[in-house]
């Protein structure tokens, strides 16, 4: 799966979320309340939604798959952004060119999202588009590997008050990295699924650990403020935030956090542009697990962090 998506940040923070307040509520954990939701959510997930979109190419990846694209605002979905899409044809690809503007129809459901009749408007209509260089890592840090210890920072919570990561040693730590506007299903919305549903494992698992806990960082805190968080949290974890945080993280530490996870951000005038990394920590702080993108499963995620869990504290808890 692609590791970069584009995202223009344009919508104002009151009601800003139409794209994931929607139809996301917590994975319900009683047996009953699954089989109830497990058809709605079947026939949520085939509802399609199609959309006619114009927009400027930023980027056209190697292979055809995927085109980056400046759009503009999509009525009723989503507001002018630049993004990167998935060509359902990559030959579709092949007439395209970085400049050029195009229009072609969105298709999107609650998982997925693909573009396909594709057509080119006009030639170069912006010679400046291109690539943009990752701006958000702090050049002198070193990534991190399973088994260092990942170092403390400090967070803006959901409360409104500030934590750090040290003050969850003790336990295992999984967090990972979004921002409530994101869109597209596959990213941002698919890392809060993933939590919900390994929360879920590990909360209602006969014989599962207890030290652990979940953290979703936002690395848009101008926009993500601890009642926007609180709000999109209860749209993944419902009224119980048992073991689930969600917090901000402020520019000068978010390139600390990007240059040590290879988390990739950049922050063009209010345009996004960033990867998918989660991360988890064991109970000594020390880095027990890493994943990439977002090709694993809610199970793999729960495995790891029972597996982090279990590790033994040191004398002190240090």
């Amino acid at each position: 799966m692609r590791g970069v998506v584009w995202l223009w940040a344009m919508c104002v923070v009151t009601g800003m979320m139409p794209c994931c307040d929607e139809g996301l509520a917590a994975v319900p954990s009683a047996k009953a309340s699954a089989r109830a939701g497990h058809s709605a959510g079947e026939s949520a997930s085939r509802t399609v939604r199609s959309f006619l979109v114009k927009g400027v190419v930023r980027e056209v990846a190697s292979n055809g798959k995927s085109l980056t694209v400046r759009h503009e605002e999509i009525p009723g979905y989503m507001p002018k952004m630049t993004m990167e899409l998935t060509v359902k044809n990559p030959s579709e690809s092949k007439a395209v060119r970085v400049g050029d503007q195009i229009e072609f129809r969105m298709m999107a459901s609650e998982e997925e999202h693909w573009i396909d009749t594709i057509r080119v408007l006009v030639r170069g209509v912006d010679q400046g588009s291109g690539k943009v260089d990752n701006a958000t890592k702090a050049g002198n840090v070193r990534e991190v590997k399973v088994g260092d210890l990942f170092p403390d920072a400090e967070l803006l919570s959901e409360s409104g008050q500030r934590v750090r990561l040290e003050g969850f040693r003790g336990r295992a730590l999984a967090f990972t990295f979004l921002f409530t506007r994101c869109p597209l299903p596959e990213f941002c919305p698919r890392m809060s699924k993933h939590f919900s549903r390994a929360r879920n494992i590990l909360l209602n698992g006969d014989g599962k650990p207890s030290n652990w806990q979940f953290l979703c960082l936002s690395f848009d805190s101008q926009n993500d403020t601890p009642e926007v968080l609180r709000r999109y949290a209860r749209n993944y974890r419902g009224e119980s935030d048992d073991r689930w945080l969600f917090a901000s993280v402020d520019p000068a530490t978010l390139k600390t956090l990007a240059a040590l996870t290879d988390l990739k951000v950049a922050n063009e005038g209010g345009s996004f542009s960033h990867n998918l990394r989660t991360v988890v920590l064991d109970t000594r702080g020390r880095v027990h697990r890493l994943f990439d993108g977002n090709e694993w499963t809610p199970e793999q995620l729960a495995e790891a962090v029972e597996s982090a869990a279990r590790v033994p504290e040191l004398s002190g808890g240090r």
